[in-house]
């Protein structure tokens, strides 16, 4: 088979997808790129066994069907070094030798038998959904910075996808920190859930920045599929049931705060540097109209306080949180003022973007206190 194509088309192709793909796994063959011809298109697919991503391009010219594996460094370092030219790629249908032809040069690298290649799983029984690229990489990015990273606990590792008759809620927790995305236009017929591990999330973030087009989710009870545009995601589903969210968020947290998220952000970023780098801890003490936010390390001898006007409805109080979860939370959005609520020093504080992107959008985000040293 061969074929001709652009070559900065097909790097760019490759280079999207080529994050799956390890140089150390259990399975050799798919450290490679599977890279094959039907139905005079070029289809490029990477996988680590658990997320199959494939990128469908159309060549100028194309002879032949077939596939072959390729491994990614030579491909992609020789693609670098070209200028935006027609390239031809032939492949030799009985050794699955490569050869590229570009410009005056000839380049030829080995190349191997995709037999053993994983095929793609088959979404049998499928549910689906459609919804908005740009609503979705507004999910995912909402929600991926709090997902959990210990695998005792795998099904803290993604984002739940709750999909009901009147909305559909992408939640994040690792028990530290919680978000809950609610899209209220994007809905089904029946209730379904499932998660999705971060690292495929990751991916499909990256892919979707480039579009504003309609994503079609096929899903069953193990794996969900991604197709938009010319490229399709399918991954493994997280097993396990997924802690009862609703229960953390607490409904009677009748202390309110109105702050500027910019300026909470940049005292907390200054304030942070003075704190013990184990813990994190900064301290807010609100009184009236203004939080003064503190930290310390006593054994550095290193202190920093900052006062903040904001806009306060509740008795004073003093409550202590991680500076990085409260920094992480603040810097996914992007509102200009932000609602704090709170009840107690030993209760979860809620943080509500004044504004959101869409009438439609509700987001919530949970951060838990750490006890104060006295």
């Amino acid at each position: 088979m061969n074929f001709i194509i652009s070559s900065n088309v097909l790097l760019k192709g490759l280079q999207n997808i080529s994050g799956l793909l390890s140089s150390n796994s259990l399975i050799p063959i798919i450290e490679n790129f599977l890279i094959g011809i039907e139905d005079e298109k070029l289809l490029i697919t990477a996988t680590d066994n658990e997320t199959r991503a494939t990128v469908i391009l159309t060549p100028d010219k194309v002879s032949g069907n077939g596939a072959v594996t390729i491994p990614p460094r030579v491909l992609l370092e020789t693609l670098k070094t070209f200028p935006n030219i027609p390239i031809t790629i032939n492949v030799n249908e009985e050794t699955f030798a490569v050869e590229i032809n570009a410009g005056e040069g000839v380049y030829r690298l080995a190349g191997y038998n995709p037999e053993n290649f994983p095929t793609v799983a088959a979404i049998e029984n499928a549910s689906s959904l459609k919804i908005n690229s740009v609503v979705i990489q507004n999910a995912i990015s909402s929600t991926l910075f709090a997902c959990g990273n210990d695998e005792v606990r795998p099904q803290l590792m993604g984002v739940f996808f709750e999909i009901t008759p009147d909305y559909t809620n992408f939640v994040a927790t690792d028990a530290h920190k919680l978000v809950r995305f609610r899209r209220n236009d994007v809905h089904a017929d029946e209730a379904y859930s499932f998660i999705v591990h971060k690292k495929p999330l990751n991916l499909l973030k990256n892919l979707l920045s480039n579009f504003d087009c309609e994503v079609d989710a096929q899903f069953n009870n193990t794996n969900v599929a991604f197709r938009f545009e010319n490229y399709q995601v399918t991954c493994r589903l997280l097993e396990g049931k997924y802690p009862a969210y609703e229960g953390v968020i607490p409904k009677d947290n009748n202390f309110k705060l109105v702050i500027n998220r910019n300026a909470l952000i940049n005292t907390l970023k200054r304030v942070a540097i003075f704190a013990n780098q184990a813990s994190h801890q900064v301290r807010f003490d609100i009184k009236g109209q203004e939080v003064l936010i503190s930290a310390e390390d006593i054994d550095y001898s290193n202190e920093a306080k900052e006062r903040l006007t904001c806009v306060y409805d509740g008795s004073d109080i003093e409550i202590g949180f991680n500076s990085k979860f409260f920094i992480e939370i603040l810097g996914t959005l992007a509102c200009e003022n932000i609602t704090i609520t709170l009840s107690a020093p030993n209760r979860a504080a809620l943080l509500i973007p004044e504004e959101t992107n869409s009438d439609e959008e509700d987001v919530l985000m949970l951060i838990m206190p750490i006890m104060l040293n006295v």
